[in-house]
């Protein structure tokens, strides 16, 4: 299969700070523990070793509890048995519950996720390594995960859960998804792949009760045979686990302190921070409703509601039941952390930027601070559009630029006259200069008189090139269309193809090819965007 790699510096599509965490600049290293390459994960497996043996038992239980009701493959038990062991250690991707699995990007995070637990089974023999998907039940962005876009078309769950805005999205009832299932059926048309994709489809949402478990066996049947364990992480038994960490963020409110503090320093250095902590930074998690729990001269309170404790009771309620005791997205990581024997967190740039605020809370909380590596990203296209690009002569890396850009680039090139006064310009600046010496010589005050007309006259030169250009573009109409029409097909709505296609429109023409090519060619520590050409042409 034809393939290419760009480097993520040259797509336009990453921010400083990431691109700064993969070239291992020096001012960012206090941020996170070890960076990501194989000789480092010798360390942290150490530094992981004396996971307790106990949080091993109560995990494995909570998996085979989850998984009695599916097909679990040879390859995933064997994984979730190897739990047990001391020598077992996992990789972790997380992800919304997004319908019928969102945007590309969500296979990219589970084929990194699966890649990289071989590479180190191969430098590692000794050890066991499993690739874990965190489900994101708890999540209440409702609004971020209902919907799919396929073939540039929209598939959104209209007619959700009354609640679907307040509750934890795993716990929402699946109703309402057979009017999405007939209109994807209608969209993906026939033939077998097209066929198993609504037979997906039907027996992910409309045979299991809620998103949680619809999720579960979607995810599994993609993945089952690569030995992926997929994890709920909302049961009493693991959040029991999490009693005492629950427990400092409601008394002393550690991380609000700690990583208050790294993203003051994070804010010095130039970078955004990507998410701010509360004082408290915990979900009450009850009959429907999912509302942050304030802290006010000592009492609790669950927001916009009527619920309210003492300090004592509150311990009390989270003793009895930890399980109504949801962490947000800045606590997440830890509870992750505490419940798996855990070696790396795998996620896009949003998610290791505000990873690398953490650092001193886990810190703090005595708890291992993980690898953070930055998920592969792929860019998928058919042979015949690619050989659409060859005739344009369009380069690989010419497509990521924005499309004026590549339109007054490729214009410029095949003209057949030079719209480029990058020389005339340069030539009047010369001019201009001969004049500011005359003036400095006779009268200083005709500067600024000087200044005016080579301002005017570089605005001049400036217009004339964009009317000569624009009528250019009419005269060769054709090929600018052309252009715009391929950089449109593998980047809707001017945005990346990973997050926006859903990876049945690819899966309907490709097959189970889609994913096992995924699996051979991302390969999870190069630190590159890659270009996977599919068909012949």
């Amino acid at each position: 299969m034809p393939t290419e790699c760009i480097p993520y510096k040259e797509t336009n599509y990453f921010t400083e700070l990431i691109l700064d965490y993969l070239a291992e600049k020096e001012e960012l290293k206090t941020f996170y523990n070890r960076f990501p390459d194989l000789e480092n994960f010798k360390a942290q497996i150490e530094e992981k070793s004396s996971f307790p043996i106990k949080t091993r038992e109560i995990l494995v239980k909570s998996l085979k509890e989850q998984y009695s009701g599916l097909e679990v493959s040879e390859a995933t038990q064997r994984n979730i048995d190897a739990l047990a062991k001391e020598k077992t250690f996992t990789v972790v991707t997380g992800h919304q519950l997004n319908l019928f699995t969102g945007p590309l990007y969500f296979l990219y995070k589970i084929v990194s996720t699966i890649n990289l637990t071989r590479k180190l089974k191969e430098k590692y023999p000794k050890n066991n390594f499993v690739p874990v998907y965190w489900m994101a039940t708890e999540d209440h962005d409702f609004e971020e995960i209902n919907f799919f876009n396929l073939n540039g078309k929209k598939f959104q769950w209209a007619n959700a859960p009354k609640n679907a805005e307040n509750d934890a999205v795993g716990n929402l009832s699946t109703d309402g998804l057979e009017d999405v299932f007939k209109l994807f059926s209608a969209e993906i048309g026939g033939g077998k792949d097209a066929d198993y994709l609504k037979q997906l489809f039907e027996k992910s949402y409309l045979k299991h009760d809620n998103l949680a478990e619809a999720t579960l066996y979607l995810a599994n049947e993609l993945f089952k045979e690569e030995g992926l364990v997929i994890l709920d992480a909302q049961q009493k038994e693991l959040k029991k686990l999490f009693i005492p960490y629950a427990e400092n963020e409601l008394v002393e409110q550690i991380s609000h302190k700690t990583i208050t503090q790294t993203a003051e320093k994070l804010n010095e250095l130039g970078y955004n921070v990507q998410v701010n902590p509360r004082e408290i930074n915990l979900f009450y998690l009850s009959d429907g409703l999912r509302e942050r729990i304030i802290e006010r001269d000592g009492e609790y309170f669950v927001h916009e509601t009527e619920i309210q404790w003492s300090k004592n009771e509150i311990l009390e309620e989270l003793k009895e039941f930890p399980e109504r005791f949801s962490p947000n997205v800045m606590l997440r990581p830890l509870y992750q952390e505490v419940i798996l024997p855990n070696l790396c967190y795998i996620g896009g740039g949003g998610e290791i930027a505000y990873w690398l605020e953490l650092k001193e809370y886990f810190k703090a909380e005595n708890v291992v601070f993980p690898v953070l590596l930055l998920r592969n990203s792929a860019l998928i296209q058919s042979a015949k559009l690619d050989e659409k690009r060859k005739k344009l002569n369009i380069s690989n890396k010419e497509l990521f630029l924005k499309q004026h850009e590549l339109i007054n680039r490729k214009v410029r090139q095949i003209s057949n006259i030079d719209i480029d006064f990058s020389e005339q310009k340069e030539h009047l600046v010369e001019q201009f200069q001969q004049m500011y010496e005359l003036a400095e010589k006779t009268d200083k005050s005709f500067l600024g008189a000087v200044k005016a007309q080579e301002v005017k006259q570089l605005k001049g030169l400036d217009n004339l090139e964009k009317r000569l250009l624009k009528a250019q573009k009419r005269k060769l109409e054709d090929e600018v269309s052309r252009i715009a029409e391929l950089q449109n097909e593998l980047f809707p709505n001017n945005g990346l193809q990973e997050r926006q296609t859903n990876f049945s429109e690819i899966y309907a023409e490709y097959g189970p090819e889609l994913i096992s090519v995924l699996l051979k060619e991302l390969d999870p520590l190069q630190a590159e965007f890659k270009i996977l050409t599919f068909g012949k042409e």
